[in-house]
């Protein structure tokens, strides 16, 4: 049950102080107390509330252990940033209640970003998702639908720079028609591209020519547009535009996970009290926001939240649980993941299969083969075939634990008609694996098979290049992918900048970074940027690594733990002073872990040792 949750997260959680205040009849503030969410309060509304006075730089006991948490966070931290823009998604399209959610929230734990352009195939691989000739009627009337609707896509993509209006508008003149469907669905297919600049002008224009009706979760997508493209202010402005009557949860709790998104720890408690004091129901979707956030942030307040869960009768969902068990397992903690799965599996929540894998990662992570291995064949169903969709998950983590017979055993299985989610997963094993010969056959019969790749497909092949510094190979492989007419995007970027700083032309992966973000004003991955102040950090190069830590900036990662720890280490191999950076941190909200309390100790250019004692 959920004491009981809460009682293991309590358990190893450091108390944090929570503001509660009550109001009255004429809104006015008692003196706030320092609580935890206690449900004996007399008022009927808790708030979660910012720290607001600066916070001494001293180490804070996290969560759990930090142990293995370094490598985690960095396989997690782009990952992280999907759970809650897929949320976002789902709560612009469509209005859920507290019951709907946790069916939804399924769909939340894989972030896949598509990087097709507007020439490839949107419906799918040809040997999958064609429609045959004797298709029935109503099959022929969807892919007449599908078509209009990539014509429309194609209409938006191709059209200059900020002049989408005049294209959509040329286009209906000459007969075409613009119906809900056909702007959902390129809505969608922007989005998958990240092309939320020209998906926000196609919302404007439908908006202001009233094409179609206008309804809460159009308002609530155009919302998560604006939160991404211009920023969290101008998206809040919006909203006081809306008309009241669709001025709903849905609107609020889009604009809270963008600011969750941006790990704006502020204003998301500020949105989240917003919603509250419009008197929302409390909802999981908007609770896992803020487990999301503190899990990143904060992991102490993980137990606030679900403190709050309790006293407001709000289920977890499966999304919920997957939460609280990466978080288990980021921290090591192996044991309490352990005891979030019974506490699941409880209340009748059985672990789907994005859970299973994400068990069977920290299992892996934290060198318990033999309780991986079960996990892997559950997840398979027996003998591969029965659960030939788990496969794709299941093939990394084999070869993540060096079994290359069973790489072998489930690839036999799916090479006769594989699925290209497979080849992809099939490339990683092997380059994993070492075997970069495999890695190429793998990719020479997805090459062979569908004649229409996306970036996306290429970069498996270039992350094993990288990751094996084959610099020649992935230079070749990079022309393959220009002469394939393909526009590139985040992923591919990453595995570039990979790739060159791998191959110890650090400079080169700064460019490339530096060019593909300009000419594409697309936003480059977390991972990218740290790649490349990770190598500036180990040569003592203080100018490069501020440079890099103000373009991470810019281009709108908020700040976090790693980057500054990166920042300041830079510091210290260069063997100089870090003047403010206890400043910074405060002025950035940040607060230090133990180790990165312990660097600022070695960095403080004022700090008092037994020999400057004895000179002083």
């Amino acid at each position: 049950n959920q004491s009981y949750i809460l009682g293991t997260f309590r358990a190893c959680c450091a108390k944090s102080e929570v503001t509660s205040r009550s109001i009255e009849d004429n809104a006015a503030f008692v003196e706030p107390q320092k609580v935890r969410f206690n449900t004996s309060l007399s008022s009927k509304r808790c708030y979660i509330m910012t720290r607001d006075s600066p916070m001494p730089c001293r180490g804070l006991q996290f969560f759990s252990t930090q142990a293995g948490t370094e490598s985690s966070e960095e396989e997690n931290d782009d990952l992280e940033a999907g759970f809650s823009e897929r949320q976002t998604l789902v709560s612009a399209g469509a209005t859920q209640d507290s019951k709907g959610e946790a069916g939804n929230d399924d769909e939340f734990s894989e972030l896949e970003i598509s990087e097709d352009e507007i020439n490839d195939d949107v419906e799918g691989p040809q040997n999958e998702m064609e429609l045959s000739d004797t298709e029935p009627e109503v099959g022929r009337e969807k892919s007449r639908e599908r078509r209009g609707s990539n014509q429309l896509f194609r209409i938006i993509v191709t059209a200059p720079g900020l002049s989408v209006h005049n294209s959509l508008e040329k286009w209906v003149e000459e007969g075409n028609e613009l119906t809900r469907p056909d702007i959902l669905l390129a809505m969608l297919f922007l989005r998958r591209r990240r092309m939320y600049g020209r998906a926000l002008q196609l919302s404007e224009y439908v908006e202001s020519t009233k094409k179609v009706e206008f309804l809460e979760r159009d308002y609530a997508s155009r919302v998560d547009l604006i939160a991404k493209v211009r920023g969290i202010h101008k998206a809040e402005n919006y909203i006081e535009k809306i008309p009241k009557s669709f001025r709903g949860e849905v609107v609020y709790r889009t604009l809270l996970a963008n600011c969750v998104l941006a790990n704006n720890v502020k204003k998301s408690e500020q949105v989240f009290n917003k919603m509250k004091d419009l008197e929302f129901p409390i909802t999981c979707f908007a609770c896992n926001q803020l487990l999301l956030l503190y899990k990143r942030v904060d992991k102490k307040k993980i137990a606030d939240v679900l403190l709050l869960m309790e006293k407001e009768k709000v289920k977890p969902s499966l999304f919920t649980y997957r939460i609280l068990i990466d978080t288990k397992g980021q921290s090591n903690d192996i044991a309490g993941m352990e005891q979030i799965v019974e506490t699941m599996k409880a209340e009748g929540i059985e672990p789907d299969l994005a859970t299973q894998a994400l068990l069977a990662k920290h299992y892996v992570l934290g060198g318990l083969k033999e309780k991986a291995e079960p996990v892997l064949k559950q997840m398979e169903g027996g003998n591969g075939k029965e659960n030939r969709w788990a496969c794709r998950s299941v093939l990394p983590l084999y070869a993540t634990l060096g079994k290359a017979d069973e790489v072998e055993r489930l690839w036999n299985i799916c090479k006769p008609n594989p699925r290209i989610d497979e080849c992809i997963a099939a490339i990683e094993a092997w380059g994993k694996l070492n075997n970069v010969e495999e890695a190429e056959a793998v990719f020479d019969k997805m090459v062979k098979t569908w004649k229409k790749l996306s970036s996306k497909h290429y970069t498996a092949m270039l992350k094993v290049y990288a990751n094996h510094k084959m610099l020649a190979k992935g230079k070749d492989l990079v022309k393959q992918i220009g002469e394939s007419g393909c526009r590139i995007g985040p992923l591919t970027w990453d595995a570039l900048v990979k790739l060159y700083v791998e191959a110890g032309e650090v400079e080169k992966a700064d460019s490339i970074l530096q060019k593909a973000a300009q000419q594409n004003q697309i936003k480059p991955m977390f991972s990218s940027f740290m790649t490349i102040m990770e190598q500036y950090a180990r040569r003592g190069d203080v100018h490069n690594a501020e440079k890099m830590f103000h373009r991470m900036r810019q281009a709108g990662y908020q700040a976090r733990i790693r980057p500054f720890q990166c920042l300041i280490q830079t510091y210290l191999n260069a063997k100089v002073p870090a003047y403010g950076m206890r400043e910074r941190l405060i002025a950035d909200n940040v607060f230090p872990n133990k180790a990165l309390a312990a660097q600022l100790a070695s960095a403080d250019a004022f700090r008092k040792t037994a020999v400057s004692e004895l000179l002083d």
